[in-house]
């Protein structure tokens, strides 16, 4: 028997849900905060323009010149954004657009926070960079060159620009921060699972600062062909704005984007003792893995579910507490379904659900710290930006999902959902500051 409207079934004998403020994410020792975000989005550059731009639920999809002839002809990139002009001659000539993209999501973030990589302890400051691609426009253009030119004509720096784990290396050049650097590679669940990682380098005393986020420029002919390859894109393409649409009950596949998403974390009694401005807690974080499809989900969720549960568990969170869930939600029709059905099991119809991807586009790697930054700003403005293009609601869907204009109410505890390729599965626990 289903529960209730609004209310949440117990959990299933065997399962424990932590009760409030019991978790290691309560407000005290172990808890983590957030003291600066950066956002460089197809809404636009920095996080202002990015809330603007979600907040009025306008696609921000358009036929992409650069995708022509193709079978999908639409993305959703980066407007005015000019590498020289946002992050340095440099960096314009030296790395491949994933990293331009989150070197200045990074720059804004720590700025955001108050903190000044001239003087902090570069030792104890993490960089951790959710990628799934890496530099796939790189890679397209050295090929074709070499294709059309001969080996000679390949740039010795193909190689740093490739391989994604220099994302991760150019911020700790770009910031002085010498302590851990990682990159995590969990598709389209690797910004979630970064910031994930950041807390347990806070909690276990590993640092006292962590950069955290994802970035990704996967908008390339290749790239887009493959996804369209395998049915996972919209096929939209005379009305890109419309293309995407979250839990419509005609949605039929995602828009490619790009962007990149920067949190910076830190112990919330560090953030205390130097009078930073705390915008939200990261309270808990889950991981699983479906181990059922390399690319369908489970239709029974399962691992979503397994993860979700931990993530609470972790924060003290009990189900019924929860506001706000930003959803993956990528406008697949697989994907949508399966998620809506572990939301309405374990959560109820009481969250207010947006899936931002209706404006933004489907960013892969970068989606989950995109997201995470998000629904700190929702927590903190009260605040759900609405779904883009939700003109009939799934009927299967049994969710309040916004639409048509913000909606503003008091949040204290929001969930981020991202979910990749392979089963990928990360869950985070956002809580008022």
């Amino acid at each position: 028997m289903s529960p209730p409207p609004g209310k949440n079934p117990p959990p299933p004998p065997g399962e424990q849900v932590a009760p409030p403020g019991g978790g290691v994410g309560a407000f005290g020792v172990g808890a983590v905060v957030v003291t600066g975000l950066g956002l460089v989005t197809a809404a636009g550059i920095g996080v202002d323009a990015t809330w603007a731009g979600v907040c009025a639920g306008r696609s921000a999809a358009v036929t992409d010149p650069g995708l022509e002839g193709l079978p999908v002809d639409i993305s959703c990139t980066v407007p005015g954004f000019s590498a020289r002009a946002h992050v340095g001659r440099r960096s314009s000539l030296t790395h491949d657009r994933f990293i331009q993209l989150s070197v200045a999501a990074a720059r804004e973030a720590v700025a955001d926070s108050g903190l000044d990589p001239r003087t902090w302890d570069g030792a104890r400051v993490g960089v951790v960079v959710g990628c799934g691609l890496g530099g796939v426009a790189t890679w397209e253009t050295q090929h074709r060159r070499m294709l059309d030119e001969g080996p000679q004509a390949v740039s010795a720096l193909l190689i740093p620009m490739l391989v994604p784990n220099m994302v991760a290396g150019h911020l700790a050049m770009d910031l002085g921060a010498t302590g851990p650097n990682l990159v995590t590679a969990t598709a389209c669940a690797s910004g979630a699972t970064a910031i994930g990682t950041a807390l347990a380098l806070l909690r276990d005393g590993s640092c006292d600062v962590v950069v955290a986020g994802g970035g990704e420029a996967g908008v390339t002919p290749l790239m887009v062909t493959g996804f369209a390859q395998m049915g996972a894109l919209s096929r939209r393409t005379g009305e890109p704005a419309a293309a995407s649409r979250p839990f419509d009950r005609d949605r039929d596949g995602f828009v490619i984007g790009e962007g990149s998403g920067m949190l910076v974390l830190e112990r919330a009694a560090d953030a205390r003792a130097r009078g930073a401005t705390v915008r939200a807690r990261v309270a808990g974080y889950g991981a699983s893995a479906d181990a059922h499809h390399m690319t369908a989900p489970d239709p029974q969720g399962a691992g979503v579910l397994l993860a979700l549960r931990t993530a609470l568990a972790r924060a003290g969170v009990m189900p019924d507490e929860v506001d706000h869930v930003n959803a993956h939600g990528t406008s697949t029709p697989l994907n949508d379904a399966a998620e809506a059905a572990v939301l309405r099991k374990f959560l109820g119809t009481g969250p207010a659900v947006t899936s931002t991807k209706g404006v933004l586009g489907h960013t892969l790697g970068a989606a989950g710290a995109i997201e995470a930054a998000l629904t700190v700003l929702a927590v903190q403005h009260g605040t759900v930006p609405p779904t883009a293009n939700l003109c009939h609601q799934d009927p299967d869907v049994e969710l309040d999902i916004v639409a048509g204009a913000p909606r503003e109410r008091p949040l204290h505890t929001a969930v981020s959902n991202s979910f990749g390729f392979g089963g990928q599965n990360a869950v985070l626990v956002v809580t008022a500051a």
